[in-house]
């Protein structure tokens, strides 16, 4: 290319990291290039007092970059992709995007307000700033005890509002925080799952934006472009175009890849949408491995989701985040548990590497018989039974995320090695786990609960019955059978099985071993 590049850029830190960056790419294919910086009105409003909730994907901090494209003063303009309208001008185009940085939200957190065995690791009733509506909607949801305050300026303005003491904690993308490599030694940093805590559309990727028919422009960015995020984003950014999102709606969106078992690319979509800042969300989550109509099939689904009467084979507790949430989106929801549980005294304790609880039950029932053990590290099944052991003071170093307990199996044996491992477990479990494990002479199984049934019976109007464990199958039905109108969730595949020994073969599996696992299945299936 013959011509000098101009790149146009807003002036903040975070802005000027992307146009770098982008000018080394560029610079890399022999192009020359220049950086402009151009003031925005969403750079101006940092003196207001609106809230970014405002702000955000309308255009405030990319119209006056998109005017300078239109007249010609620069070439590209460099955006944050998640800043952007999800339509473009006419005249201009998103000419391709970067690779993704982590697309994560992060809790960064005053050590005094730290506490690790609560949710996200902050202290009970703590202040957090955010200006995002999604961000305030999804913490409230899951902690609805935080008071969340508006948070304005670049990210070294938010961090020192921190250290000065406005906040508990704040709450900002962790890609910001990761290209200005900022020092955060001095707080406690909590990295939130983005297939928990859903990111906005395109959250950590840098947009190129330019004229259509600039054909010397498109054919360069054509060269540093990432086809793979671009096809990923655009998911994302077509579901929140056709929900109309970007400024008052709390909305999130996350797309990523894997291979199935049979070597195909399988789309997997997270979703988080709610009505206002201060309603429940709708957590969902999508999977397809044909993406013709996939956007179109999301919307249809969550526009059409009603509530149902369900009911739930367990007990719940006060701080249970599947009631709660389900509540609040009108559904009619009972829970009560089955079976019921007694402990078996622990009489000897033999030393090994490793501990791995397969559920909360067996968190509870090892610990409150207060052991006492070495040095040894922890491994778990889903964010449950994560969040039990951090309720007793410990951290999981291995956590489990799939439903395919064999998978976790093989992971879990691959990262342990050859070390011994501690299994405290219900009598007559079926170790699925333990199978997995290369060495089995390094499996220690330790009974610490039974089950004993407890059937009863359960209105039938109820339309989806969510079974946490092949007891409770068994013990639901002594007494009941199974209707028509009936959609059943089954918590793991050995409960799946227990359904399958008593005719039902249809039945649907959460993602995770959690409550937003379940959630997200009921509401996989709720839609008319």
């Amino acid at each position: 290319m013959n011509r000098k590049i101009i790149i146009g850029t807003r002036g903040s830190e975070l802005a000027l990291w992307q146009a770098n960056y982008t000018k080394n790419l560029l610079e890399e294919k022999n192009a020359e290039v220049e950086i402009k910086i151009i003031s925005t009105k969403g750079d101006q409003s940092q003196q207001w007092n609106t809230s970014f909730d405002k702000l955000e994907g309308k255009g405030f901090f990319t119209k006056e970059l998109e005017e300078a494209l239109l007249n010609k003063d620069i070439d590209l303009a460099v955006h944050s992709l998640k800043d952007l309208p999800t339509e473009s001008p006419e005249g201009l185009m998103i000419a391709g995007v970067s690779k993704r940085e982590d697309p994560s939200d992060i809790l960064i957190i005053n050590d005094n307000a730290a506490d690790d065995k609560l949710k996200f690791g902050l202290k009970k009733n703590a202040i957090v700033g955010t200006s995002s509506s999604r961000r305030k909607s999804q913490l409230l949801a899951f902690r609805p005890d935080i008071e969340v305050k508006d948070l304005r300026g670049n990210v070294p303005t938010r961090i020192n509002k921190l250290k000065e003491g406005d906040f508990d904690a704040i709450l900002i993308a962790a890609a910001g925080v990761e290209r200005l490599e900022l020092d955060l030694d001095d707080f406690t940093v909590e990295k939130l799952n983005p297939e928990e805590f859903v990111p906005a559309p395109a959250q950590g990727v840098i947009a190129w934006q330019t004229r259509e028919d600039d054909n010397d422009i498109l054919e360069i960015i054509d060269q540093i472009s990432d086809l793979d995020v671009l096809i990923k984003i655009n998911i994302e950014r077509q579901l929140l175009n056709l929900f109309e999102g970007g400024c008052h709606m709390p909305f999130g969106a996350y797309c990523d890849t894997e291979m199935d078992d049979e070597d195909r690319l399988r789309f997997k979509v997270w979703v988080s949408i709610a009505e206002e800042w201060n309603k429940q969300p709708k957590q969902l989550f999508f999977e397809t491995l044909d993406t013709d109509g996939f956007v179109d099939r999301m919307y249809e689904h969550i526009k059409a989701i009603k509530p149902k009467k369900i009911f739930v084979t367990k007990t719940f507790k006060e701080q249970d985040y599947l009631p709660s949430a389900l509540e609040k989106l009108g559904f009619d929801i009972q829970g009560k548990s089955l079976i019921e549980f007694k402990q078996i005294t622990i009489k000897f304790l033999p030393r090994t590497e490793w501990i791995f609880f397969s559920s909360k039950h067996a968190v509870r029932y090892f610990f409150n018989q207060k052991p006492e053990f070495g040095q040894v590290k922890f491994g778990c099944i889903g964010s449950s039974t994560s969040a039990e052991l951090r309720a007793f003071g410990y951290r999981a170093d291995f956590i489990g995320q799939s439903t395919d307990i064999k998978l976790v199996g093989k992971q879990f044996s691959s990262r342990v090695g050859n070390a011994r491992v501690l299994f405290p477990i219900a009598r007559g479990s079926m170790q699925s786990i333990q199978w997995q494990m290369v060495k089995r002479e390094n499996v220690v199984n330790l009974e610490v609960y039974a089950t004993l049934n407890i059937s009863e019976e359960i209105s039938p109007e109820n339309e989806i019955i969510i079974f946490t464990s092949p007891s409770n199958v068994e013990s639901y039905f002594e007494k009941n059978t199974w209707q028509d109108h009936q959609k059943a969730i089954a918590m793991g595949e050995a409960t799946g099985k227990a359904l399958e020994k008593v005719k039902i073969k249809k039945y649907n599996m959460p993602r995770s071993f959690d409550d937003l696992g379940l959630l997200q299945a009921v509401l996989g299936l709720t839609s008319n």
